[in-house]
């Protein structure tokens, strides 16, 4: 049996005056307010006074299938806290208008909303397809852009310390054996590394269909940690108090939970799910 779910539309830029209106359900963005606010097309709004552009990402409600009256609640709190996510971003693009270098706005903003939307995602799939088919391709969603008042590329800026940047590709040092102590052996910069807790000896017996799924998500997992590592040498001296936590910690964390629930998942459709991996996502920094 399934319910209706209720409409969440795409976020969309309108330009008004040469400033930029952010419509968003219920939010309010950096003191200035944000009314919800429906377009023809069925897509919500995202707009800001600031001027700095505003952030616009596919619509998921519209791609789901019938939802199970038993994953109903849960698909719409993260239908939900997608939006949220959207909010939060484009306050963050009015917050830090003129601060960081080139590649500020797509590591910092653009980078770790697509982590986030990605686990969110991954949860609405993953409760769906408790019950029913699993909806495929939602993963294609989770990319956002910057639709850009004045400059279309947009200004490119750097961490001063509230965001979550994405790192830069980089080769991985320690993959190839889960992720046991990953990050720990490389810090020649004495800036630290990165430790995160082992997700392969925390599995249950892998059945052979989900066999290659997990060991390249547990490669995956590798390979974060090791752009994490790469991000945290390259950007000694950068930004505030917090920027560490904000701008690396937190999006390998949220990278770490996408994966790991994609693991679960893949050992879930022949087997019982495998419970608690999202408590191995945290990582933190060892001196």
């Amino acid at each position: 049996m399934s319910r209706a779910l209720p409409k969440y539309n795409k976020r969309r830029v309108g330009l008004a005056g040469g400033a930029a209106a952010v419509a968003l359900t219920g939010a309010v963005i950096a003191g200035t307010a944000l009314a919800g606010e429906s377009s023809e097309g069925g897509g919500p709004d995202a707009r800001t006074l600031a001027g700095p552009g505003t952030i616009s990402c596919p619509d998921v409600a519209s791609r789901l299938p019938a939802i199970p009256a038993s994953a109903q609640d849960e698909v719409t709190r993260n239908l939900a806290q997608l939006d949220q996510q959207v909010a939060e971003a484009n306050k963050r693009l009015v917050d830090t208008v003129g601060q960081g270098g080139p590649n500020f706005v797509q590591n910092a903003i653009l980078g770790p909303l697509e982590d986030k939307r990605t686990a969110t995602v991954n949860r609405i799939a993953t409760a769906i397809g408790r019950t029913a088919d699993r909806p495929a391709g939602l993963d294609s969603l989770a990319t956002c852009s910057l639709d850009a008042q004045g400059d279309p590329a947009a200004p490119g800026q750097e961490e001063t310390g509230g965001a979550e940047p994405s790192a830069p590709p980089t080769e991985d040092a320690g993959a190839g054996g889960g992720d046991a102590g990953a990050g720990q052996g490389g810090d020649t910069s004495g800036v630290g590394a990165i430790s995160c807790p082992d997700v392969a000896s925390r599995l249950p017996a892998i059945p052979a269909s989900a066999q290659d799924e997990v060991t390249r998500n547990l490669a995956q997992l590798d390979q974060q940690v090791a752009e994490a590592n790469k991000r945290l040498v390259d950007t000694v001296g950068q930004g505030g108090p917090n920027f560490v936590q904000n701008a690396i910690l937190g999006p390998l964390e949220d990278k770490r939970t996408a994966t790991v629930n994609r693991i679960a998942t893949a050992i879930g459709r022949t087997a019982d799910r495998p419970a608690g991996l999202d408590s191995l996502a945290a990582c933190a920094l060892t001196k």
